[in-house]
């Protein structure tokens, strides 16, 4: 097809034209039918999002895509390129991409008046098919729908009251494409009310000139939950013409958030050949996303974005590759210790409440590390119970009365692993509890298991842990308490 250089060769191939929402839904039948994935790469939205955006596009619907930050609804909008055709054709020199048998344009149809079936035609890829803008406060209706260029007017010598003055905007040049408008209720109310005829009707007015072109557009609007109070809202006739709108969510579950943030994370060879990360660290990087979400010191409506997980375990990848290479060593395994190192990611991600903020966006960074931690034990290790019978031994009973003998110890956050593993394989009892309750366990991920035992024992207040200058100090909490004193 792409050979076809004009209008009568391509109406000898039998070429036949489709506006874009029958293109996208011609696609999208035939690949449900032959059960390929439609939306590949976008994770937790097979049974929710997913279908009601396939029932959006069989229906021919322009899209709001509703939900908090970092829920992938732009993902999802770009992902619609993939189900349009690879080229289509247009009227060479056309701005607006017009179509060869229904050209809306003065320009096209002069051109095709002039030169018939010689009138040159050019092919456009489905990827120049995707135009995007975010709404922000200063977007005009020129930058959207046009405005009268008297450059053009005088170059060309042509009145005010000539449509050919005009400069088309985005929209219109976005003609027979995929068009998002990312968080529409920034987008002021008047420059809304410009969106209702081409979203119905097809009409578009550029300073007085009413001209009839009923452009194909497929419409994604993305929206945030919040904006509707914090900063605007959408005007409610143009909700009315917004044929389906979307919720979307986040992961709503360990596995999926894994699954995301995996594919997501931006990691190079060496990072991942050097540093060892065990399933738990991975599954408790997640749960601090899931804890967020929770916490009563973070700002529910405002959400804790995808985000927060993917940079996060950038963070602590390159915490353990920083501490190798301080060491000198090739390779090294994950600490739990080295999640320390993400509270940067965190604190950028969340919007604290008053007494988030009252704490200080640090603490509650360290809180929530704590939290997963707390959460993730019992389904490792037999419970820890708060109140305990005066002489009654627990699974932990010999760990706490070792760290009282002991007078505990430090670990540095550059240790060498060597250093590291000395220190916590000197704790007899918690090779104990971990050969009792995890047999199974793999060699190369048992001292972050020892370690995570000694954090959770910190969290239901069996022992304690301080920060020093260059590390930490768990003690038994006694000794804490009284050295305190």
């Amino acid at each position: 097809m792409k050979n076809i250089k004009t209008l009568g060769e391509l109406k000898k191939s039998g070429y036949q034209s489709k506006s874009i929402k029958d293109e996208l839904r011609h696609n999208l039948r035939e690949k449900i039918k032959s059960g390929q994935p439609t939306f590949e790469g976008v994770h937790g939205f097979e049974n929710t999002v997913i279908p009601e955006l396939e029932r959006a596009i069989l229906s021919r619907h322009n899209i709001n895509l509703l939900g908090l930050r970092g829920q992938a609804k732009t993902r999802l909008a770009r992902k619609m390129i993939e189900l349009l055709d690879e080229f289509i054709p247009y009227v060479s020199g056309s701005e607006i991409n017009d179509d060869p048998f229904q050209p809306i344009s003065r320009f096209a149809k002069d051109i095709i008046a002039d030169k018939g079936d010689e009138t040159p035609i050019s092919w456009l890829h489905r990827d120049d098919r995707f135009y995007e803008k975010l709404a922000t406060p200063d977007v005009t209706v020129a930058d959207l729908i046009g405005d009268v260029d008297p450059i053009k007017a005088a170059n060309l010598k042509l009145s005010y009251a000539d449509d050919r003055v005009i400069h088309f905007g985005m929209i219109p040049r976005a003609n027979r494409s995929i068009f998002v408008i990312n968080e529409l209720p920034d987008l002021q109310a008047r420059i809304q009310v410009a969106l209702f005829n081409i979203l119905q009707e097809g009409d578009i007015q550029i300073r007085g000139f009413k001209l009839r072109m009923p452009l194909d557009m497929q419409f994604v609007f993305t929206a945030n939950p919040e904006d509707y109070t914090n900063r605007g809202s959408i005007v409610t006739p143009l909700k009315d013409r917004i044929g389906s709108q979307i919720l979307t969510h986040y992961p709503e579950s360990i596995k999926i958030a894994r699954t995301i943030t995996e594919q997501e994370a931006k990691l190079d060879i060496v990072q991942n050949e050097m540093v060892y990360v065990p399933s738990l660290a991975k599954d408790l990087l997640e749960q601090i996303s899931f804890e967020a979400r929770e916490s009563e010191y973070i700002d529910h409506k405002s959400g804790v974005s995808a985000r927060l997980s993917i940079t996060a375990f950038e963070n602590l990848l390159s915490t353990a590759e920083r501490r190798a290479l301080k060491s000198g060593a090739e390779k090294t395994t994950l600490r739990l210790s080295d999640f320390m190192g993400i509270i940067p990611s965190i604190t950028g991600k969340v919007e604290l409440v008053y007494e988030g903020e009252q704490e200080g966006a640090a603490i509650v960074a360290q809180n929530l590390i704590g939290s997963a931690i707390h959460t993730f034990f019992p389904g490792y290790f037999p419970k820890i119970e708060k109140l305990e019978k005066q002489g009654e031994k627990t699974p932990y009973t010999d760990i706490i009365e070792w760290f009282f003998a002991e007078s505990g110890f430090e670990l540095l956050d550059d240790c060498s692993d060597e250093e590291y593993q000395r220190i916590i394989g000197s704790i007899v009892p918690l090779e104990i509890l971990v050969k009792t309750y995890q047999p199974q366990l793999a060699k190369e991920d048992k001292f972050f298991m020892k370690e995570f035992i000694l954090w959770a024992l910190v969290e239901y207040k069996k022992l304690s842990k301080d920060r020093i200058s260059e590390g930490y100090q768990f003690k038994d909490i006694y000794g804490s308490f009284i050295s305190k004193l």
